[in-house]
């Protein structure tokens, strides 16, 4: 009898390991089509395919409208449990004050109706350089200080300054690889969440925004009609369209000449200022903007990343290397110099 049991309880440790093993081999290889791009699952609606059966079954509810899980508390319903439980946090939270555009809580009416600017898109607050304007004077004095220059929040690791405390944050993370915004479906890692949140749209096949003109989705908002180019946010893809307008809303007023973004007005405006603000560690000599010294640090390091693979020969800068190529073509007829 004992014998007997001793069998039994043995055959009973086999399976459950068994079982454990063929659970890792299925996390595993549905790990391992990350990296092959395999996507088993397609959507018989639109034909978008996907890693794992959950992320279809959640995008299909995109075009069947079903919103299985629902709020206990006022009755709200929605499509994944990730967004049940963002919402009950208006309920359970010390944040009673809930935005129905982005699900964001707040603790005071007044910091949700500052908020709802950024949805409405009124901007009260307006630079008198520039003449942009602003939903929050909070971002109308941060932006202020790209005309002043003032950058008082430092890193204390590598020295580099800072317009605002939260782009400092961010920053720092670059030191430390904090990544505190991790996708539950990958686990990729995030320095910002709004990165993740984008992210996340690639397992769900998400796309939230619809063109009021032609009826085309999109993942992100922010998003060029003209050429399809895709943007962080609203700020770039305004100065973004002006390459296609050709406007150029930015005038210096010592010559007249324009400029479709702010940062190349400021840049211009040191020609008559005289101002050199970027200095060479190497031999002291100073320049207008970032971009000209890092191009002339490589004169001190030799270093010519640029290589023609016609000839063989390496160029320090881009437009050298372009000008080489022209040469070959018969498009000029001067020589490049001793650049290489």
């Amino acid at each position: 009898m004992d014998l007997q049991k001793d069998n039994w309880k043995h055959h009973r440790e086999q399976s459950v390991t068994v079982l454990k093993n063929l659970a890792s081999v299925k996390t595993f290889k549905n790990h391992q089509r990350l990296h092959t791009g395999e996507k088993r699952h397609q959507c018989s609606h639109c034909e978008q395919r996907f890693y794992r059966l959950s992320n279809l079954l959640r995008h299909q509810r995109l075009h069947t409208g079903e919103k299985p899980y629902e709020c206990s508390e006022c009755g709200k319903s929605f499509r994944d449990k990730g967004c049940l439980q963002k919402h009950q946090n208006i309920h359970t939270t010390d944040k009673p004050y809930y935005c129905s555009e982005c699900g964001r809580n707040f603790k005071e009416q007044s910091q949700l109706q500052k908020h709802q600017l950024i949805h409405t898109g009124e901007k009260p607050y307006h630079c008198s350089d520039c003449g942009k304007s602003f939903s929050q004077r909070v971002h109308l004095q941060k932006h202020q200080r790209i005309h002043t220059g003032e950058k008082p929040h430092p890193c204390l690791e590598c020295g580099k300054c800072f317009r605002s405390k939260s782009d400092l944050i961010v920053h720092q993370r670059t030191h430390t690889g904090e990544k505190p915004y991790q996708c539950s479906e990958c686990g990729r890692g995030f320095t910002i969440r709004r990165s993740l949140i984008i992210h996340e749209r690639i397992h769900t096949g998400e796309k939230p925004y619809e063109c009021s003109d032609c009826g085309k989705r999109f993942k992100k908002r922010h998003h060029c009609l003209l050429c399809d180019k895709k943007f962080r946010d609203n700020f770039e893809l305004q100065s973004h369209q002006r390459t296609h307008t050709g406007e150029k809303p930015y005038k210096c007023s010592e010559c007249g000449k324009s400029f479709t973004v702010c940062r190349s007005l400021i840049i211009h405006q040191r020609i008559h200022t005289g101002e050199k603000p970027f200095q060479c560690s190497e031999c002291g000599r100073s320049f207008r903007d970032k971009g000209t010294l890092r191009q002339h640090r490589k004169t001190h390091t030799e270093e010519k990343p640029y290589y023609c693979s016609v000839c063989g020969r390496n160029f320090r800068h881009e437009k050298t290397i372009h000008k080489h190529k022209c040469i070959n073509n018969g498009l000029y007829t001067n020589d490049v110099g001793s650049e290489a």
